[in-house]
């Protein structure tokens, strides 16, 4: 049986499946990037491996995410697609008519726009963590609740309190300030809701048009105080799918499937030794850093450069 794999790679979790031709998923794993994503990649793979039937051969690999090209590049992949591709086409699979893609992961966030099938707008948030994953992980963590409790806490609220969240330091600023004031902790905590959802679309979304039908994708859509957040705010019914978190990977395991390139993939990769290095090259003024992958000490690629001064010299180190 042919099957297809796809990894998304984020700065904070590392996700992949294996999807059969149907784009069935047969085996999926989510965990920790943990600032390794060889690391993780590589127990991402075990763990795929352990899930799946002998009789089963992955015959193409897709990545996508920070980190893609690097693991792309180790595992021999046929796709390598930025996260907005393999988002929309991980949702289109599932959802014909999306329209609106609200994505909200560990430490970044992003809108996409999809009219007939086809993206026709995109935004992203990289400068700043207040409204991701990570914010709402260590308000609980002050708050002295686990994340996973958020949402159920926040619906017993009857009054979210205000708090600012146009950056990490104000938020806590406001939080800690309300604390003491002593307002309700459920209601601090729904507010906290309310801040995220208000804080993406302010930001993220800003001057774009939202309609429904409208997907919240990433780790913070298990969150159904923001869920709800959303709902309210937008006037709209948003959904939110059980393999959500999983979209990417399952966008980019389907794109491997439509490069029709097949080429049997060997999980012993995991075994093997692969690590990055990087050097600066200085054969012209613009001194470019130059990133190079080996497997087993022997060189798979190199990029960074911007002639063919610093490629040379990545090929021969």
């Amino acid at each position: 049986m042919e099957a297809y794999l796809g990894i998304d790679i984020g700065s904070i979790s590392t996700k992949g499946v294996i999807i059969d031709n149907d784009n069935n998923i047969i085996a999926s794993t989510y965990l920790w990037t943990e600032g390794n994503p060889i690391t993780a990649v590589k127990k991402v793979l075990k763990d795929l491996e352990n899930k799946i039937d002998k009789n089963i051969k992955v015959v193409g690999v897709g990545t996508t995410g920070s980190a893609r090209k690097l693991i792309g590049t180790m595992l021999g992949a046929t796709s390598i697609k930025n996260e907005i591709t393999a988002h929309a086409i991980g949702t289109l699979s599932k959802y014909k008519d999306v329209k609106t893609i609200l994505e909200i992961g560990g430490q970044d966030s992003k809108i996409i726009l999809l009219d007939n099938g086809i993206v026709t707008d995109y935004a992203m948030n990289t400068l700043c963590a207040a409204g991701t994953g990570s914010f709402l992980s260590s308000q609980a963590k002050r708050l002295g609740i686990k994340v996973e409790d958020f949402g159920k806490i926040a619906l017993t609220s009857k009054k979210p309190t205000n708090i600012a969240a146009r950056c990490t330091v104000f938020a806590e600023s406001d939080l800690v300030h309300k604390i003491q004031m002593g307002y309700n902790r459920n209601d601090i905590i729904a507010g906290l809701c309310y801040s995220v959802a208000s804080n993406y679309l302010n930001n993220v979304g800003k001057g774009k048009k939202i309609e429904g039908p409208i997907i919240f994708q990433g780790g913070v859509s298990k969150n159904i105080g923001v869920k709800k957040a959303f709902e309210d705010l937008l006037h709209e019914k948003i959904i939110v799918d059980e393999n959500g978190h999983l979209m990417g990977a399952i966008g980019s395991a389907i794109l491997a499937k439509k490069t029709n390139k097949k080429k049997e993939f060997d999980f012993k990769i995991k075994d093997a030794k692969l690590e990055t290095s990087g050097i600066e090259c200085k054969g012209c003024p613009n001194h470019c850093e130059i990133i190079i992958v080996k497997k087993d000490n022997k060189i798979l690629d190199a990029w960074g450069n911007r002639c063919d001064k610093g490629s040379i010299k990545a090929k021969t180190s």
